[in-house]
């Protein structure tokens, strides 16, 4: 019984997702369903409750209404996270051998659906921020220079992919990038799994422009990570009239399970309409508030915080002062402070929907411990961009490199191979290696310093088509 000793035990302070805070920034609706029986909401596909791809029941009407709650043709929820419905909306938009452009930090899981549907991705390179080893989301000026390339060097695509705002809360205008798209009569994919609440109509408050409101054909929210909702609770909205809703009904019936949870279904009607409701932006709003407050007292003391777009998320930069993102995160844990992303120049954390009274004391504190603390402090190496080009296809097809017969070799030997298998630190989940990629030179020698920052995640030995 060592896993629900673990679920229970206390964490200190909550500062990672799911954005709920462990329960203390749950919707209403889902605290007031939690309260019955445990286990009285475990119900199965009844008719009156239907579900994500059913033309009737409680499931269906909620997804109409929340589609007409937020602007949208039509909603479907999901069970399977926001990785269940990217893979279902990737499967929709692009044929097998199809390509699809998308960018270098794009969540692996779209390059899972990739391989699952035989499609090629065409990925594209963005501005990249040395002093922290973080992509940037594309200006409309870069997106153009890509727009170009591929006409240059002919590669016919079948959809674009973007991803607004990133993990770390990073976010650029993307309604010009979405009309410049459309102008070509391509469909638009966005991954704005750490946006949801960007939807939301707050007046006053200056948030990123969501890809729901910017015209995106497809937008899939993540509604753990950015909205009040459980663990695998996801939406889908569909816009225009460049996909046909029934290709993402079949698409999603591929992948989604055929018994979904009423429990977490309940929990994206739930999550939506609070910030959907006057009430529940309201709530947000002051959330943001509060957050924005906590970011500027913490600046005022010393902490290097980083600029991003995401009120709900700050970014400490811990390389700044010659210490690991990850080293950091460890000597925290140990200490009853979980933050959400630790990577090599700089440890995310995540404020979410939950309260957090006295979080700037303890915050300063803590940091001068870290600072004070044996740690180690180096010259971290400089952080450089992977050796991409502009635009960079694949040497071969991603599902027959995955597919291939492989032998595992040393990764300083990997020159001149192709790789069979798919790398990505997690998180962030952003590939440095796909099935199909030529190892050059180049290549080789950024991976093996990543290794210096990434050592248990980047392995030593690497699979390569034989």
């Amino acid at each position: 019984m060592r896993l629900p000793q673990l679920l229970a035990a206390r964490r200190g302070k909550n500062l990672f997702l799911p954005a709920h805070g462990r329960g203390n920034g749950l919707s209403m609706g889902i605290r007031r369903l939690l309260r019955n029986k445990p286990g009285v909401w475990d119900l199965p596909e009844l008719p009156e409750i239907g579900s994500p791809t059913c033309s009737i029941g409680a499931v269906s009407k909620s997804q109409c209404e929340a589609a007409e709650a937020f602007g949208a043709r039509k909603c479907w929820y999901g069970v399977n996270g926001a990785t269940g419905l990217l893979q279902s909306a990737v499967l929709a938009i692009a044929k097998p051998q199809q390509a699809i452009l998308m960018p270098r930090n794009v969540h692996r899981s779209i390059i899972q659906a990739c391989i699952l549907g035989d499609i090629s991705p065409v990925l594209f390179d963005l501005p990249f921020l040395e002093d922290r080893g973080h992509f940037f989301p594309p200006s409309l000026a870069w997106f153009k220079k890509v727009l170009k390339k591929l006409k240059e060097e002919k590669i016919v695509i079948a959809a674009v992919v973007l991803t607004n705002p990133t993990y770390q809360g990073y976010s650029e205008e993307i309604e010009p990038l979405i009309k410049a798209i459309h102008k070509l009569r391509l469909p638009v994919l966005v991954d704005e799994a750490h946006g949801t609440y960007f939807a939301s109509s707050l007046g006053d408050i200056d948030l990123p422009k969501s890809a729901l409101n910017a015209g995106a054909d497809l937008v899939v929210h993540s509604l753990h990570k950015s909205a009040p909702g459980l663990v695998q609770s996801a939406s889908l909205w569909l816009q225009g009239d460049l996909i046909d809703p029934d290709v993402i009904d079949r698409s999603i019936s591929l992948l989604q399970t055929t018994s979904p949870s009423a429990l977490l279904m309940a929990s994206c009607e739930s999550a939506l309409h609070d910030l959907c409701s006057t009430e529940g932006r309201r709530d947000l709003k002051n959330k943001i508030d509060s957050a924005k407050d906590i970011s500027f007292q913490l600046r005022q003391k010393g902490l290097p915080l980083l600029e991003n777009q995401d009120p709900l998320k700050f970014i400490l930069h811990t390389s700044s002062v010659g210490i690991s993102g990850i080293a950091a995160d460890h000597w925290l844990m140990n200490r009853g402070i979980i933050a959400e992303l630790p990577e090599p120049g700089t440890l995310t954390f995540c404020l979410g929907f939950a309260k957090h009274k006295g979080l700037v004391n303890l915050l300063k504190l803590t940091w001068d411990n870290i600072l004070s603390s044996n740690l180690e402090r180096n010259c971290l190496p400089p952080f450089t961009r992977p050796p991409s080009a502009l635009i960079k296809t694949l040497n071969t097809s991603l599902l027959l490199a995955f597919k291939a017969d492989s032998e595992l070799i040393p990764l300083n030997s990997a020159v001149g191979r192709i790789s069979s298998e798919l790398i990505s630190p997690y998180p962030p989940g952003i590939a440095i290696l796909l099935p199909g990629e030529k190892l050059n030179s180049d290549l080789v020698s950024w991976m093996i310093g990543q290794r210096s920052y990434w050592p248990e995640q980047i392995p030593s030995k690497i699979k390569v088509v034989l």
